[in-house]
């Protein structure tokens, strides 16, 4: 059964909406209650509102925090209509029904996420009087609707004479949901505080708390996961911030998520204007270069056949001299910080062709989670690129080496173990990933570079067990090495490189990608 809306309690953080909201329930002829920074906002733009303070006779004590704890909003929310019991309660207290609560929450995902250890801050950000204002309706949704969403005004509006029980179910569903997440995000942060001395000072640490929640909303269902008969669906973190926007093309994949996800992982890496293009989650080619254009034909020279329909991320605005190059070639997708008017009028020819654009602004996850079959598995990101490089061969490198060294280093840090990557002047020109031996993976990128690998630099993501790996790369061309270190041969390794005239440095970090 339906019910009238005749009185609407409107106490918002999020502003989003809400004018024209209320102007639409004034026009219905509704009462509006309000508070705070919500009823002055009513009242600038012209819309009648009665403050509650007014309606309770009691004024918003300590700063604002208590301004809807009462019994008489209360009481108008959760009074059953038709029972005598409650009726009577209602005229005891002087108070009248309430039909709507229009309440979102203060932002605590948002202030606990960007700045966790301003404490004082992110506990003033903990909403009391909203949630129980959202729970008290959604209990009582026989009754009352409860909107948390400015995205369902529109809906509700037009549903003031006949709100359905089927829409205040719904949003009663949706009001418990934001409050079950609200609450969690709480008490995650509270496992993450420590008590510094014993006079309420707290700091806040980012370790590993007993329990882990992820509060996460869906963003979009996937057409399929990895294969066509395995659902799947994209979820981002509740809290929000800077999301990546896709402006043209077809439904992205799951596939395509992973892969372009990997190629902005690897495009970020580097200052100067780069290229990446990922191939089934490894690279397949990457340039650096002062114009993007040259970095493109440098990458594209890397593996042209993998190209195809490859996943390539760049980390400039795409042109329209880059958009002409890359609309000669079949792609899957393209990640870019922005895509200038030109380009996109020539990108818009391939209707298939998915462009995302990176918000300068996008911060990744500090965490990395994978599913297994007995939990899930969470670990920092792997953030950072070298801490200290030390040559330890009786050669040492030339600032050519050095340079096209650091290359490497940073394309194999994303190339899925056992990863070896050769390198010469800012270009990837052969790639080894997922071998069973660092040996193998040697052979491989050898195999697959498409020019002469002399004076070439070759980065290890990890440390070479046995001195094999060394002469294959001395064999092909490669004159300098760079690697973890840390084998128990490592004395043999080193010797290997004397031996066979190469530079090689150590950096004491690895970068596995399993």
């Amino acid at each position: 059964m339906g019910i009238t809306v005749r009185r609407v309690l409107i106490s918002v953080h999020d502003k989003r909406g809400v004018i024209d909201f209320a102007r639409g329930l004034r026009d219905a002829g509704c009462e509006i209650l309000s508070s705070g920074g919500t009823y002055r906002s009513l009242k600038e733009q012209g819309i009648d509102a009665i403050e509650i303070s007014a309606f309770t006779g009691s004024p918003e004590v300590m700063g604002g925090r208590v301004k809807t704890l009462h019994p008489k909003i209360h009481g108008g929310i959760l009074a059953r209509r038709g029972r005598e019991e409650d009726e009577r309660a209602l005229e005891e207290l002087a108070a009248k029904p309430i039909d709507l609560v229009v309440v979102n929450l203060y932002p605590f995902e948002k202030v606990s996420s960007l700045n966790p250890e301003d404490v004082t801050a992110v506990i003033e950000n903990i909403d009391i009087g909203g949630p129980a204002l959202v729970r008290s309706a959604a209990k009582n949704f026989a009754h009352v609707g409860v909107v948390v969403d400015p995205d369902d005004y529109p809906a509700i509006l037009a549903e003031l004479a006949d709100l359905s029980g089927e829409t205040r179910l719904n949003l009663a569903r949706k009001a418990f949901e934001r409050v079950e997440a609200y609450d969690r995000a709480i008490a995650d942060y509270f496992m993450k505080l420590r008590s510094k001395d014993d006079v309420c000072r707290f700091a806040f640490e980012e370790d590993f708390p007993e329990q882990f929640s992820l509060l996460l909303k869906r963003s979009s269902m996937l057409r399929y996961g990895e294969n066509s008969h395995q659902k799947a669906a994209l979820y981002v973190e509740a809290a929000g911030g800077a999301a990546w926007k896709q402006i043209q093309g077809k439904e992205i994949s799951y596939n395509n998520w992973l892969d372009s996800d990997a190629a902005w992982k690897c495009a970020r890496e580097f200052e100067r204007p780069v290229c990446a293009i990922i191939k089934h989650n490894n690279p397949c080619g990457v340039a650096e270069n002062e114009k993007l254009t040259d970095a493109w034909m440098r990458a594209i020279e890397c593996d042209p056949v993998s190209a195809y329909g490859g996943i390539v991320a760049v980390n400039r605005v795409v042109t329209e001299e880059l958009a002409r190059l890359m609309s000669e070639i079949f792609l899957e997708v393209v990640v870019a910080p922005g895509f200038d008017a030109a380009a996109l009028a020539i990108l818009s020819g391939k209707k298939a062709l998915r462009l995302l654009e990176v918000p300068s602004c996008f911060k990744p996850s500090r965490r990395d989670i994978r599913s297994i079959s007995v939990g899930v598995l969470i670990q920092d990101s792997d953030l950072r690129l070298i801490d200290n490089v030390t040559v330890v061969t009786q050669k040492k490198p030339d600032d050519r080496q050095i340079d096209d060294m650091l290359f490497a280093w940073k394309v194999a840090k994303h190339v899925r173990s056992n990863a070896i990557v050769i390198a010469l002047e800012a270009q990837a020109i052969g790639v080894g990933a997922g071998q069973m031996s660092r040996v193998d993976s040697v052979k491989l990128a050898v195999s697959r570079a498409r020019k002469p690998l002399a004076g070439a630099a070759l980065a290890s993501d990890g440390f070479f067990p046995f001195p094999d790996g060394v002469e294959e790369a001395a064999r092909s061309g490669v004159t300098s090495i760079i690697q973890p270190g840390g084998s128990v041969r490592d004395h043999d390794i080193i010797a290997a490189a004397d031996r066979l005239g190469l530079s090689m440095a150590i950096t004491g970090m690895r970068h596995f990608r399993h």
